[in-house]
């Protein structure tokens, strides 16, 4: 995604129902889901993005810790 630190964008259709699923790659290997949401225009909304990044930066903050 544009704008982003490395995020992708999981699309998923159920039924007439169209979800989205933020997600990243640690390592080029593992695939990191995060946030989802039921997108309902063209732009993604901001505020899920950043939460995305949040939640992103805070998992490698805690592996970091291990």
């Amino acid at each position: 995604m544009e704008d982003t630190s490395g995020l992708f964008e999981v699309r998923v259709e159920v039924g007439s129902d169209i979800y989205r699923v933020f997600s990243f790659f640690d390592e080029g290997r593992l695939i990191i889901l995060l946030n989802g949401f039921q997108k309902k225009s063209q732009k993604t909304p901001k505020n899920e993005i950043e939460l995305a990044e949040k939640l992103k930066k805070q998992y490698f903050d805690e592996k970091r810790e291990k």
